[in-house]
């Protein structure tokens, strides 16, 4: 997996967030994107980006991640889904 490299300015004024996104390419195989893009498309309230990222925050926290950003997003995908 090739991950952008990105910089990060903490001086930025216009990031008050704690969260910052980055931008992922990876390959997928065939079958995992042909059922990710059907789930996306029965499910409206879902779209591609929030289903990466309960993906990842999930094998994160089921593999012991402590990080509280993390859990934060497992625990709103378990409850608001």
């Amino acid at each position: 997996m090739d991950l952008t490299t990105y910089q990060l300015n903490k001086n930025d004024s216009c990031n008050n967030s704690s969260q910052v996104s980055v931008s992922l390419e990876t390959e997928l195989s065939e079958s995992l994107y042909k059922n990710m893009k059907d789930f996306v498309l029965e499910n409206p309230k879902w779209d591609q980006y929030q289903l990466i990222n309960s993906a990842i925050a999930s094998f994160l926290v089921q593999n012991g991640c402590s990080d509280n950003q993390v859990t934060e997003i497992y625990l709103n995908q378990l409850f608001n889904s």
